[in-house]
């Protein structure tokens, strides 16, 4: 098993940047992929980006230019560090991890983009 826990969220105005952390609960190369998905009120929850075990990260197109998927091995802990946010990335950001078929998820963190 794998528990998650992300931390980092907060009210930020547009423009601004924030950081989100996930820490996971085993060495991530354990892990085949971790990812950061976000749910907007009334909405499903999207993905925004993923990082495989060998460290290739991925971007939907609404996080690409903009955010940035990365992990520090030593901490056992992925990053999104997040720039340029608009009123619309306004979610809750969940972390995931899949390890050995099961999707892991942490318990979320609210991120509100707002003047």
């Amino acid at each position: 098993q794998v528990q998650l826990v992300e931390s980092g969220g907060g009210l930020v105005q547009p423009g601004g940047s924030l950081r989100l952390s996930c820490a996971a609960s085993r060495n991530i190369f354990s892990i085949d992929a971790m990812g950061w998905y976000r749910q907007a009120p009334g909405k499903q929850r999207e993905l925004v980006a993923s990082i495989t075990r060998v460290g290739s990260p991925n971007y939907t197109d609404s996080a690409k230019g903009r955010f940035t998927i990365s992990r520090d091995i030593a901490k056992d802990t992925v990053y999104l560090q997040m720039n340029s946010l608009k009123p619309e990335d306004t979610a809750d950001y969940y972390c995931n991890a899949v390890f050995r078929a099961s999707d892991y998820w942490g318990q979320g963190t609210q991120v509100t983009v707002s003047s």
